[in-house]
């Protein structure tokens, strides 16, 4: 496949951003990719000639990038994401594969900031190159003394540790500021050392700190940003990197950390437009910056595809084809923003990246262990602290040897875990549950182990095996409160949807993996039971239209905190008891030189409720099971080992549960400990409390904008999201079309509501509609079904939750007298609420007779006529019951009861019906949900009408049907006056006033923590 460049230069000229791309020495047969222009203003993207770079000899006037990320535009504000900082954290086949730890945003809007961006970066690249060769031993033992980090390999930390990237030395450097590597020198400061002539010497205390692992485990620990309590923290189940600040990574300096990349973003100078989304750009920045940098969850590689498990490979049609259109799209993170680089033929800047985790180990096996007795268990002993003494990572797997020192009945391997978070349905813990209509569910991730030789032993006919699992949430439409430790599942949806959308799920997962094996770990008993068990009915009536065996789902509900009670969490061996012939029968994928000899034929799915904890410790514990019969396949038996303990083994897999754990819950795993040292106590009990409370706290506070953030920069939303965003402080769940649930619910509502067959049914409208009836003004609207028929106006409130209708109230044409339309605003606190063209509704004024009525349905025969009930119930779901509920309708009349006594003896006066109202307010026709069918300039593309222009057609069809309803006036002529008439319905200045002061300091405290 084509190269991506290893280093990107990135420099200000007059008219646009100018990204040029470096070529290696082993690419110089291969044509010199073309320099890139990033066009101030619009970010339009094009090539231009190498003579078009500007002089790069002035200081800071550029600096280069590990690669690019991709281009994020909001309106007309466009910001170049690009690579700064990474970390190599594993080598599969001799291909490093690599973490992002920090990317820099360079505005696009004009040269005056592009270029004090671009100066700013250089300034701190440089100051860390030189800040990083100055404590370049001192960075290596803090390295080896904090240990590894979530996602870091054993073997290396960096390029310049053991594991070089021999395409990334032979760069040819067209300036001198480079980015730099996690833990070591970047090239300037390289540059810089050679450069010197002298060394400065050093003191006896700096001499101490550079050195602390020679001087024994005292000096170490003592020296150590990590204290005395790192090995306590492991125990709890801590990874290592949660006491380590965020932008702080193994191997930097406090000093190297404080001359980070600039991470405070302002409005722009000429801003304009858009309200919202200019106030909440620099958070968004900001956050872009987190998510994709200091979060250190974004992984890549140049030459190896790592969004691909051996299982599902996929040969490229030609040598040509470019990475990007190799890679699989379900884990391609950034496609979305990296899309303006792909259409302009951009082949050598189109680096995928993939969000989750990748982890390596290495460790050794003996076909002929010795036998363990008293001597050698204590020269154990006395070698483990030797290792540690020389400053090794107390939680990972000893030294490997070299190949002169071992028996030759020892083996080196590696352990590579890779983790892949699918962009369907992302998002975070509360705000993406369940599954969507396409059959795609949240927290949804594909892990794969690999066990290969180790590379120094690497051999072309040797085994490599790879076992994949999967995770993801419940496939059934239902909601959580982030506002509880343990909330409640709420089922949403018709059984049928959710059956619908489950069916997609598994007929998908069927043709990706094989065969399927469910996992369900959630209780048996309380508020998980009932979402358990409706998962359990509807994998019954799967497997019922099935037909043959081979297509049915097996389903295995293990209560894990029933079974595991009291921290017993060895009792997942009960599990696995049960499913270890099912594993074995699924088998591994096996490849020899590259080629296929075996391949699994299916994958279990593991679910809890958040598929975090729980399913982290059973995957782990069926990944365990699957690497004892690889190993056992080529002669090693893991159970004679002199190491029972496998550290390395149980690190890498907790390491890989705290990192989906905070890509999706904001915390580490819970029952972290027990994954890490097989071992529970009180101690990981008190820390999985503490968890819990940090998972509140993201969940009431600091998601919803990282949620608006991540749909955005996937293209789920547009940028009208930020305009939602400041009105409502959270964006709507794009788990159902809101299009296909509204046309569905207008049907729904015509065949239960429209009781008599003769009415010509006219047409049907979502509005938004006050929560009490014959009302204007209210605080919040809910969307209501508007149906309209040659004789009756149908207003249907319907629960959207249940696709029920819920009440209904019908008017008769003929009664209506007044139609206004305009100006509708009921609230102040969003300049999106308050624009007078997209804020408009009309209000329809009727005199109630004796065939207009209101039914509210309570699963009874019991119904209202020409009475609103403010109690809603459900939708009669049998048609009997719906038909016998029209037929005893009871009747209220008008006059006198003709009750008994004096009072029957004098009729009654009669009292003058005032007339009802029914106010409807236009949804906005333009949201943030990424319609492809709406596009400008295009044929045959959808054209929606405005707010005004929706309410003027319907107001004219009401008023036409009403008039043609009305009595005729003397000598048979209708009346010539029309209803309709034009004024506000609720002005700003009124809803100034509506807006009470309660509900401006309630969205201020709201705007001021979320946002």
């Amino acid at each position: 496949m084509p190269s991506l460049a290893r280093k990107v230069v990135i420099c200000a000229a007059v008219d646009g951003l100018i990204l040029q791309p470096l070529n290696t020495k082993k690419d110089q047969q291969q044509r010199p990719s073309p320099a890139f222009r990033v066009k101030f203003g619009d970010g339009s993207i094009s090539t231009v000639s190498r003579e078009s770079v500007p002089d790069l000899s002035k200081p800071n006037s550029s600096f280069e990038a590990f690669g690019i990320v991709g281009l994020v535009t909001v309106f007309r504000y466009s910001y170049l994401v690009s690579i700064t900082r990474r970390q190599q954290v594993a080598q599969i086949r001799g291909l490093p594969i690599y973490v992002i730890t920090e990317v820099a945003l360079t505005p696009c809007s004009s040269h005056e900031e592009a270029s004090e961006a671009i100066a700013k970066t250089a300034i701190a690249l440089n100051a860390r190159a030189n800040t990083d060769k100055s404590s370049d031993d001192d960075s290596t033992s803090v390295t080896e003394d904090e240990g590894i980090s979530p996602g870091e390999s054993t073997k290396g930390a960096d390029d310049d540790s053991g594991t070089p990237d021999p395409a990334n030395d032979d760069a040819q450097w067209l300036s001198s500021t480079a980015p730099t590597e996690e833990g070591a020198p970047g090239a300037a400061g390289e540059t810089a050392g050679r450069s010197s002539s002298s060394t400065p010497r050093s003191s006896v205390a700096q001499d101490v700190i550079s050195r602390r692992g020679s001087y024994g485990r005292f000096a170490q620990r003592w020296f150590s940003r990590s204290g005395w309590t790192m090995d306590q923290k492991r125990n709890m189940g801590l990874s290592p990197d949660q006491a380590i600040a965020a932008d702080t990574g193994p191997g930097e300096s406090p000093e190297a950390a404080a001359k980070s990349v600039p991470k405070k973003f302002s409005v722009p100078n000429d801003a304009a437009g858009n309200e919202a989304a200019v106030s909440l750009l620099p958070k968004l920045l900001r956050s872009t910056q987190i998510l994709f940098g200091s979060s250190r969850t974004f992984y890549y590689s140049y030459d190896y595809d790592i969004t691909r498990s051996m299982a599902n490979p996929r040969v490229p049609e030609s040598d040509l084809v470019p990475l990007h259109q190799h890679v699989d799209p379900t884990f391609f993170w950034n496609r979305n923003i990296m899309k303006p680089f792909i259409d302009a033929g951009a082949d050598a800047l189109a680096l995928p990246l993939m969000q989750g985790f990748v982890g390596q180990r290495t460790f050794t096996v003996d076909s002929h262990p010795p036998q363990d007795d008293d001597g050698s268990k204590d020269s154990v002993e006395l070698k483990d602290f030797a290792a540690k003494g020389a400053g090794s990572n107390p939680a990972s797997p000893p030294p490997e040897k070299s190949t002169a020192e071992m028996r030759a009945s020892e083996k080196n391997f590696d352990i590579t875990v890779i983790s892949r978070r699918s962009t369907k349905r992302a998002g975070l813990r509360y705000l993406r549950r369940g599954i969507d209509e396409d059959g795609y569910v949240a927290n949804s991730v594909e892990t794969e182990q690999i066990l290969s030789p180790a590379e120094a032993t690497w051999s072309p006919e040797a085994k490599v095996y790879s076992f994949v699992q999967i995770r993801g949430s419940f496939p059934l439409f239902f909601t959580q409160s982030p506002y509880s430790l343990k909330p409640a599942p709420v089922m949403q949806h018709s059984p049928d949807a959710n059956y619908a959308a489950l069916k997609k799920h598994f007929d998908r997962l069927r043709q990706q993996y094989g065969s399927l094996q469910i996992v369900n770990l959630v209780e048996k008993h309380g508020v998980e039971a009932p979402i358990g068990r409706q998962y359990e009915e509807n994998i019954q009536r799967l497997n019922e239209e099935a037909g043959s065996e081979e297509n049915k789902v097996a389903f295995e509900w293990f209560d894990f905190h029933d079974v595991c009670r009291g921290m017993k969490f060895e009792n997942v061996s009960l599990l696995l008891q049960t499913l270890g012939p099912k594993l074995e029968a699924l088998g591994n994928t096996v490849t020899v030189n590259d080629r296929p000899v075996a391949k699994q034929t299916g994958v279990l799915r593991t679910n809890c409720m958040d598929c975090l904890d729980r399913t982290n410790v059973c995957q782990s514990s069926f990944a365990k099971h699957m690497l004892d019969l690889q190993l056992k396949d080529q002669g090693f038996d893991m159970a004679a080992q002199a190491d029972r303990e496998n550290a390395w083994f149980n690190t890498l897999w907790a390491d890989n549960g705290d990192a989906i754990s905070k890509q999706y819950a904001g915390s580490g795993a819970m029952k972290g400990d027990y994954t890490r040292t097989r071992k529970r106590n009180y101690r990981g009990a008190l820390m999985d409390a503490g968890l819990s409370l940090t998972r509140l706290f993201n969940g009431m506070f600091n998601d919803f904008f990282l949620q608006t953030t991540i749909d955005f920069l996937l293209g789920n939303v547009t940028s009208l999201v930020f305009e939602e965003f400041e009105a409502n402080m959270m964006t709507k769940d794009p788990a159902v079309s809101m299009q296909k649930m509204r046309e569905q619910a207008i049907e729904l509502c015509q065949k239960r509501v429209v009781a008599d067959e003769s009415e010509e049914f006219i047409g049907g409208w979502t509005l938004l509609t006050p929560h009490v009836a014959d009302t204007v003004k209210a605080q919040s609207l809910e969307e209501a079904v508007l149906l309209l028929t040659d004789v009756a106006l149908y207003l249907c409130r319907f629960d959207w939750n249940l696709d029920k209708v819920s009440s209904f109230e019908r008017v008769d044409l003929a009664h209506v007298q007044k139609i206004k339309f305009g100006t509708y605003i009921t609230s102040t606190i969003s300049s999106a609420q308050m624009d007078e063209m997209r804020n408009v509704g009309l209000v329809v004024e009727y005199k109630p007779g004796t065939t207009d009525e209101t039914r509210v349905n309570t699963r009874s025969i019991s119904s209202s006529h020409n009475q609103l009930e403010s109690s809603r119930g459900p939708e009669i779901e049998d048609d009997k019951a719906a038909e016998q509920t029209e037929k005893t309708d009871a009747k209220i009349t008008s006059g006198g009861g003709g009750g008994g006594g004096f009072v029957g003896l004098f009729p009654r006066r009669p009292v003058a019906t005032p007339p009802r109202k029914i106010a409807l307010k236009a949804l906005h026709s333009q949201t943030s949900a990424a319609d492809p069918t709406v596009k400008d300039a295009e044929p045959g593309a959808v054209t929606r009408l405005s707010e005004l222009q929706q309410i003027v057609v319907i107001a004219s069809e009401i008023e036409r049907l009403a008039l043609q309803n009305q009595p005729k006036l003397a000598g048979g002529k209708k009346q010539d006056s029309g209803l309709i008439e034009k004024g506000d319905i609720i002005s700003p200045a009124e809803a100034r006033k509506n807006t009470g002061l309660l509900e401006q300091l309630g969205h201020s405290i709201k705007k001021m923590v979320w946002a």
